[in-house]
C-alpha cells in the first residue's frame, strides 16, 4: 500500500482531513520561504537597490521567526493550535498582499519582518495537531506527507511564481497571487473543525504549564540535543543546496548545468526518501537506528563527492542518493523529538527544536561563503560530512526520555 493510500485508507479516520489541512498549511510556509528568491530580479530593478539591500528581506523574515518561532510554541500550547495556525496564514497573506499593493521598498522589508511573525506558527502548530489528532499508528505517515508537502510548496513556487509574474501586473501580481493563495487555506483550516477529529493522542493540557517549567522542559538534555540536531540539518542542507553548484565547478570544473542536474537529483529523491521514510516508520520504533543508517549512507555518498571526480552520470546518483538518504530519515527525526515530549507540550518543543532550522539557516552561509572565498571547495562537502556525523553523535547519545 502506498504512503498516501495508508493514510487515506479508511472513511473511519477523520483525521486526515486535519493532515490534509495541515500540510497545505505546510506547503504556504515553505512557498512564502521561496517567494522572493524567483522575482528578486525584479524586485531589485524597480527599486533600484543592492543584492545586499534586498537581501534585508531575507534577514527581516529569518530572524523574526528565530526571535519568536519559541514563544509561539508557548501560545499554541496555551491557546490552541488551530486557532492560531489560521493567523499565522492571514498574516502571512496580508504582508504579502501588502508589499505587493504599496509601492515602497521599505514597507516590503517591514512587509517580510511581517511575515516572519507569522512564520513563528507553522511548526509548533503544525506537529501540535498532528501530535493531538492522529492515532500513533500512523504519525510517522502523517509526518512524512506533512513534510512532503513543505517540500512541493518549494518545489512549485518559482514556476508558478515566475507565471504569475508574466501577466500584467508583474511580481506585484506574484506577490497578491500568493497572498490569496495564502488566504485560500486559511480558510480550509477555519472550515476544519477540531470536533471532527479524533483525540487518541491528544493527551490532556496540563493544569498548571507556567513558564518556567515549560523553560526547564525546552532546557532539558533531551530537548537540546534535538535543537542541535535540527541545527546540524540545517547546515548540510545549506551547504549542499546553497554552495554545491559553485563548489562542483571550482574543485573539478564541473559545467554549470551537470551541478545544477546532481542538485535536482538531490531534492527529487529527498522528497522520495520523505515518504520511503514515512513507512519505515510504521514499521519500527528504533527511530534513532533509522536516522543513523540514514545519517550514515548520506555522509557515505557525499565524501566520495569530495573525493573523487566521478563525472556526469555517477555525480549525479552520489547526489542523488545523499538526497534519498536525508528526507529518509526525516519522519525518523520527528518521530524522535515527538517521543520525548510530554502530551501538552508539542507547540513549545517542536517551535523550540525548529528554531534549529533559522539558526542553521543564519550561521551555514557565513561558514560556507567563507570557505569558498578562502579556495577551499571541498572543504563544503567535508563540512556537510562533518555536521552530518555531528548529527549522528547527537541522535545516539540522548536520553530516550525527560527525566
Amino acid at each position: 500500500m502506498s504512503q498516501a493510500a495508508g493514510v487515506i485508507s479508511s472513511a473511519r479516520a477523520p483525521y486526515i482531513r486535519v493532515v490534509g489541512a495541515v500540510s497545505a498549511a505546510h506547503f504556504m510556509s515553505h512557498y512564502y520561504i521561496i517567494l522572493l528568491a524567483p522575482l528578486m530580479p525584479f524586485v531589485r530593478d524597480e527599486y533600484q537597490v543592492s543584492y545586499t539591500q534586498i537581501g534585508l528581506a531575507f534577514a527581516a523574515f529569518n530572524i523574526v521567526t528565530a526571535v519568536f518561532q519559541t514563544p509561539a510554541g508557548f501560545l499554541v500550547d496555551r491557546l490552541g493550535a488551530r486557532a492560531l495556525l489560521i493567523l499565522g496564514l492571514v498574516i502571512g497573506a496580508t504582508s504579502f498582499v501588502t508589499a505587493g499593493l504599496v509601492d515602497s521598498f521599505w514597507v516590503m522589508i517591514a512587509m517580510f519582518g511581517i511575515a516572519g511573525m507569522g512564520n513563528t506558527v507553522y511548526h509548533p502548530a503544525n506537529y501540535a495537531l498532528l501530535s493531538q489528532h492522529v492515532p500513533s499508528d500512523r504519525i510517522g505517515q502523517a509526518f512524512s506527507l506533512h513534510t512532503f508537502a513543505g517540500m512541493l510548496g518549494s518545489a512549485v513556487a518559482p514556476a508558478s511564481l515566475l507565471m504569475m509574474q508574466s501577466s500584467s501586473w508583474g511580481w506585484r501580481g506574484a506577490f497578491i497571487g500568493a497572498g490569496v493563495l495564502g488566504f485560500a487555506v486559511a480558510l480550509l483550516l477555519l472550515l476544519v473543525r477540531d470536533g471532527a477529529t479524533i483525540t487518541a493522542n491528544a493527551g490532556t493540557r496540563p493544569a498548571s504549564d507556567s513558564s518556567e517549567a515549560g523553560w526547564r522542559l525546552l532546557l532539558s538534555a533531551p530537548i537540546l540535543l534535538n535543537l542541535a540536531f535540527f541545527i546540524l540539518l540545517a547546515m548540510m542542507s545549506g551547504g549542499l543546496y546553497n554552495y554545491s553548484v559553485v563548489a562542483l565547478g571550482a574543485l573539478y570544473g564541473t559545467p554549470v548545468t551537470t551541478a545544477n542536474a546532481a542538485l535536482t537529483g538531490n531534492l527529487l529523491l529527498s522528497a522520495a526518501g520523505v515518504l520511503i521514510g514515512g513507512l519505515l516508520v510504521t514499521r519500527t520504533k528504533r527511530h534513532s537506528l533509522v536516522a543513523t543508517l540514514g545519517l550514515t549512507a548520506m555522509a557515505l555518498s557525499v565524501v566520495l563527492v569530495a573525493l573523487v571526480d566521478l563525472g556526469s552520470l555517477p555525480l549525479i546518483v552520489a547526489m542523488s542518493l545523499a538526497g534519498l538518504f536525508s528526507g529518509l530519515i526525516m519522519p525518523s527525526r520527528d518521530m524522535i523529538v515527538r517521543e520525548v515530549t510530554p502530551p501538552g507540550s508539542f507547540g513549545k518543543v517542536f517551535g523550540f527544536v525548529t528554531t534549529g532550522f533559522n539558526i542553521g539557516g543564519i550561521v551555514s552561509p557565513l561558514i560556507f561563503g567563507a570557505v569558498m572565498d578562502h579556495g577551499s571547495p571541498r572543504m563544503v562537502f567535508l563540512l556537510v560530512v562533518a555536521f552530518t556525523l555531528l548529527g549522528i553523535v547527537t541522535v545516539a547519545t540522548r536520553p530516550r526520555r525527560i527525566a
